[in-house]
């Protein structure tokens, strides 16, 4: 009995060595090493037997791919050779599944009726609806630019505010934009966190990993600014642009520059609707622009 209980701990604790050497293989620098050496020496506290991949999780580590436990993990400076070969950039349609969003009049452009005649949507349209089709267009732009993109979401699914961090955060993004739709105010609304700028670390609070980004958001929502100011119309003025910032779930959890676009309808001097949120051609135009920014984004960055 007591040599099958010491061949069965033997093995345990070769198991968790194993997980440890694996992650340590795929992460640069000795910060990762003192981590793992620190978790190897702590085994014998792990009373429940996981898999390779969850070992050094249950030992209180966060590493990529384990679900937020408090610590946000800064991918940029983890793994700096994975986002060297890409330039990556999440597109974060907001709400999803039961969580609708805004209820949006979609009337399409100005005396369009429905919306439909014009390719925009019926009315009584959700936002969450926008979002989704505004984040596909966004994608196909970016990915005909040579951009690495991923969205939080390509269907009609609910996803909360960590989930949505998660997904930015494993992609080692160098940019994530969070698209949003209103019925109120006119052009184009870009927020960025309230968080007081930080200093990055290997790991980072979780709800507020953003602090460590802040300054390199505002960066980028100047990009998107300066981008949808030149977006020509047919008065011949871009599209007005109103900038904030605020407690943003979600983005503040996010280890990567990261901007809330929230498109609201186009509208003339009298503030009569010109077109509409719901309009495809306009959110086309606003998808454009914001693609242009992040290819500049891209250019600064030293990418081609």
């Amino acid at each position: 009995m007591r040599q099958r209980e010491a061949q069965a701990r033997l093995g345990y604790n070769r198991r968790v060595k194993t997980a440890a050497d694996e992650v340590t293989s795929r992460r640069d620098g000795g910060g990762w090493t003192r981590w793992l050496r620190w978790a190897w020496w702590l085994r014998p506290m792990a009373r429940v037997r996981v898999s390779r991949g969850a070992a050094v999780c249950a030992l209180g580590l966060v590493v990529a791919g384990c679900a937020p436990t408090g610590w946000a993990q800064n991918a940029q400076a983890n793994d700096t050779q994975a986002a060297a070969r890409r330039f990556v950039v999440v597109v974060d349609a907001a709400h999803g599944g039961a969580d609708g969003g805004a209820a949006l009049a979609g009337a399409g452009a100005a005396g369009a009726g429905n919306g439909t005649a014009d390719g925009g949507m019926a009315a009584g349209t959700q936002e969450k609806d926008v979002t989704l089709q505004m984040s596909q267009a966004l994608r196909a732009l970016l990915v005909a630019r040579g951009f690495a993109v991923v969205e939080t979401r390509a269907g009609d699914v609910a996803m909360d505010g960590d989930a949505r961090a998660t997904v930015a955060n494993r992609a080692t993004a160098q940019a994530c934009v969070v698209l949003h739709a209103t019925e109120a105010g006119a052009g184009v609304h870009l927020f960025v966190s309230s968080l007081a700028p930080g200093q990055r670390a290997m790991l980072m609070p979780w709800k507020t990993a953003q602090a460590a980004w802040v300054a390199e958001s505002l960066k980028l929502s100047s990009a998107l600014n300066g981008a949808l100011s030149a977006m020509g119309r047919d008065d011949g003025a871009g599209i007005p642009v109103t900038m904030g910032r605020t407690t943003l779930p979600g983005i503040d959890s996010m280890a990567c520059p990261a901007v809330a676009v929230e498109v609201a309808p186009l509208r003339d001097g009298a503030r009569r609707v010109v077109s509409d949120v719901t309009d495809r051609e306009y959110e086309t135009r606003v998808m454009q622009a914001v693609a242009a920014a992040l290819l500049e984004w891209r250019g600064e960055a030293g990418e081609p």
